[in-house]
């Protein structure tokens, strides 16, 4: 049995993380500045020195310190001498360093098909009627063989179902131009902000987040889990491909992982920064979605940490599944905030020595409010205390030294060079090239054909032309008109046309004042 995590302590009240609890999730929350991050980074630390594997997202760019091992400064020093905690010892983690754009760590990817047209929708802000498409979209693909693995085989795909939306009614409904439009100028807004990088081969196989390494401390005895950074400072500059690419990460783990119930330890905790993200402006569908993930997920040894600075962002479906909480200090300085502030108090366990509400706003920095589950899985009393600060380095790692982390990774080399196999696009193209080159076979066929029948009609050629454009008697006296007969009818109804429409604008003109004659002029 792993040995519980001590998180915070206050003199003799120590708030210890049990690790047989934590795929029951938990919630980090408090103001800008408060301690969030340390919290995160000690919670991180604590599971991989146990032997969990951890994902979490850098979003201001300073969690890469926890693979280096730390010192305490005398500011540091100073705090914890007078809050009665103790240095820590020197801690460095195993790391593994991500990013999208595969400019600060292993380039990450996803198919299209694999990301699907759920989460596609919320990554590209569409409506209801242009999801239903996207959706369509997909179908057609699957029913036709076409795999959907990059931005170019999706754009083709569209262009195709477009082109042909006569042919997909009846089976599959209206599709309307407006709207593949719509999905087509979301897709080119992706790729401006640099997202047709994420989509591709070779893809992010989920067990490389899920690794151990021999512990450098406890030798043979015990290993150390892999901590995984995601690189997200410029990925938050388009949030909805953040939360989008965070939510099908942990898609893919409860859909891959299979059912162990409750471990003695989580096979792999999940860190999701910035929440609110995932859910501003989320359509219910997706709600409903993260909250099966959630409450489903647990049973697959992976627990769920998220972190924000206001509890209301997390809907009430969700935070009622969040069992560890951490409460930092928030400001109460507008209706909303006082509103957070309430809501934060009522769903912490009550203690009779506590005014919940009140301490929240007094907290000082890495000070907290504290309630993790106890061993028999109910929520212990909220308890005042100070967060211990972790052993690794506070702050980022200088560019050589990510530079050797990538380069020494258990993935290095495997995720870099980019896998383009015949898919969508390919296949689109190629019948397009067959058409033309049929048409064109059709083509020469067709004047082949007609150079014989003109050389097979010989002299009696222009015999026939005569009769073609100056028209023919037949043997009874019947008369058969030509071309020349023809203009002259068409002429006459064109004349007619023309009288016709000016007698029309005359009533008019005459019933509207002269206004829509004058318009028309």
């Amino acid at each position: 049995m792993p040995e519980p995590l001590l998180i915070a302590r206050h003199g003799p009240v120590e708030c210890q993380l049990l690790p047989g609890l934590a795929n029951r999730h938990g919630l980090i929350t408090g103001a800008t500045g408060t301690g969030k991050t340390i919290t995160l980074q000690a919670m991180a630390e604590g599971f991989s020195r146990i032997g969990v594997p951890v994902f979490m997202a850098d979003v201001k760019g300073d969690l890469t310190g926890i693979s280096q091992a730390g010192s305490v400064s005398p500011k540091l020093a100073a705090v914890l001498a007078e809050r009665g905690l103790e240095a820590p010892a020197p801690v460095a983690c195993p790391t593994t360093l991500w990013d999208v754009f595969g400019q600060q760590g292993h380039p990450v990817r996803a198919t299209v098909s694999d990301m699907g047209p759920l989460l596609l929708a919320r990554m590209l802000a569409l409506n209801e009627t242009q999801a239903g498409v996207l959706n369509l979209v997909f179908k057609i693909a699957d029913d036709q063989g076409l795999l959907l693995l990059d931005l170019k085989d999706l754009r083709a795909m569209l262009q195709h179902v477009g082109e042909n939306a006569s042919q997909f009614t009846t089976t599959y409904g209206n599709v309307s131009a407006a709207s593949i439009g719509a999905i087509q100028r979301g897709l080119l807004q992706i790729e401006q902000q640099g997202g047709d990088q994420f989509f591709g081969e070779p893809m992010l196989d989920i067990a490389d987040f899920m690794q151990t390494v021999m512990s450098a401390t406890t030798g043979a005895a015990g290993n150390q889990g892999v901590i995984n950074i995601l690189a997200a400072d410029k990925l938050m500059n388009a949030p909805r491909l953040y939360a989008t690419f965070l939510l099908w990460m942990l898609s893919e783990l409860f859909e891959q992982l299979p059912e162990i119930g409750d471990p003695e330890k989580p096979k792999l905790v999940f860190f999701f920064d910035e929440a609110h993200l995932l859910f501003k402006d989320a359509p219910a569908a997706l709600v409903e979605r993260i909250e099966l993930v959630v409450r489903l997920v647990r049973s697959k040894g992976v627990g769920v940490y998220f972190v924000t600075q206001n509890p209301l962002d997390v809907p009430d479906t969700v935070l009622a599944q969040l069992g560890n909480r951490v409460q930092h200090a928030l400001r109460a300085f507008t209706p909303r905030d006082q509103k957070a502030v309430k809501s934060a108090a009522s769903t912490m366990r009550a203690n009779p020595k506590l005014d919940i509400e009140a301490a929240i706003t007094e907290l000082a920095v890495g000070e907290a409010l504290i309630s993790f589950l106890d061993d028999k899985g109910r929520p212990s009393i909220t308890e005042r205390v100070f967060v211990l600060p972790p052993g690794s380095q506070i702050g980022p790692i200088t560019p050589e030294q990510r530079q050797a982390l990538i380069a020494g990774s258990l993935v290095a080399g495997v995720y870099e060079k980019v896998v383009d196999r015949e898919s969508a696009y390919e296949k689109l193209k190629g019948r397009g090239v067959a058409s033309a080159e049929a048409g064109d076979r059709l083509t020469e066929a067709v004047q082949q054909g007609g150079g014989a029948a003109a050389e097979a009609a010989g002299g009696g050629l222009m015999d026939g032309l005569k009769d073609l454009v100056f028209g023919s008697t037949g043997p009874r006296g019947g008369r058969k008109p030509g071309l020349i007969d023809a203009a002259a009818s068409s002429a006459v109804r064109q004349i007619g046309s023309a009288v016709g429409r000016e007698l029309v604008r005359g009533v008019l003109g005459s019933l509207l004042g002269g206004g829509a004659t004058k318009r028309r002029r």
